[in-house]
């Protein structure tokens, strides 16, 4: 993912959202844990109960949106090599 993200920074918004709450898991943590890490891309934490919402119960749930609000792909820890990653992000930046 890292390797594909900076193709498609400036055409479709990504962000790793915490698992935990915020007095848990700090947004500092998470920014401290994205720099350790290299990843590229913004971290947020959850709002409310959307991750109950969305149904995610693992780590590394990923959830890809449209600009509808549609859930255009989903898998979970582990799934999701680089080519259906390039597939997805390319779908989701022609759809913008």
């Amino acid at each position: 993912m890292k390797e594909i993200y900076p193709d498609y920074a400036d055409k479709v918004a990504f962000y790793a959202v915490g698992t935990h709450s915020r007095q848990i898991e700090s947004i500092d943590r998470l920014e401290s844990f994205r720099q350790e890490r290299g990843y590229p891309w913004p971290v947020a934490n959850p709002v409310g109960p959307v991750l109950a919402d969305l149904r995610v119960t693992i780590q590394s749930t990923k959830i890809a949106f449209d600009s509808q609000g549609l859930i255009t792909y989903r898998d979970g820890m582990g799934r999701g090599d680089p080519e259906t990653w390039r597939d997805v992000f390319g779908e989701l930046a022609k759809s913008q």
